[in-house]
């Protein structure tokens, strides 16, 4: 397998060149490889649980579901390649991301599609983009831990686009008793 997170080619022409950048144009990405464990379980409804299990350096070479290992009542699986996308106006989360303790990649697997009946939907490192997918119902959700080279490059993508808000508490409007009183409904009864 290969050992490097591999950054993803970016569409290069000379109009892009010359225009100003959008946030999207901004974005860095690394593919990532996923591997996925399939156990069978003792359950009526359901014939095994899938969990995705760690970060690999993409490898071309495999495809997708490739079996890796297996034992008695378990498969490990090379699920596929996917994309980790860092976009400028998400640099707040990635930073939450690393200050949490331990950085992560959700990995999101979505029930359906050619055997073996699960299908890798998403890589993300944004903690906020999780829940859309977490309404879904179906979709398998898996918090891994980010491998040392991507967390590096994450912390270097928020140390260049992470922008720092002030706090501003807002005061509260005064309110005017004279401007209440000018403003009484006609036919209510006055006080005095």
């Amino acid at each position: 397998m290969p050992s490097e997170f591999p950054s993803s080619a970016a569409p290069s022409s000379t109009a892009a060149a010359t225009a100003p950048a959008s946030p999207q144009d901004r974005a860095e990405r690394r593919s990532v490889g996923v591997v996925v464990e399939r156990r069978r379980v003792d359950n009526p409804w359901i014939e095994a649980r899938w969990q995705p299990v760690m970060l690999v350096p993409a490898d071309p070479t495999l495809p997708d579901w490739s079996v890796l290992a297996e034992g008695p009542d378990w498969t490990r699986h090379y699920a596929g390649t996917a994309e980790i996308a860092l976009f400028p106006t998400e640099a707040e989360n990635y930073k939450h991301n690393l200050d949490g303790g331990t950085p992560s990649a959700y990995v999101i697997l979505r029930p359906g599609g050619p055997a073996p009946g699960m299908q890798l939907l998403a890589v993300t490192a944004d903690p906020g983009e999780i829940d859309a997918h977490a309404e879904a119902g179906d979709d398998v959700i898996e918090a891994l831990p980010l491998p040392i080279p991507l967390v590096l490059w994450m912390d270097g993508f928020v140390a260049r686009h992470f922008v720092e808000r002030p706090f501003h508490k807002r005061k509260r409007d005064r309110a005017d008793p004279e401007a209440l009183a000018r403003h009484r409904k006609p036919g209510l009864p006055q006080h005095g």
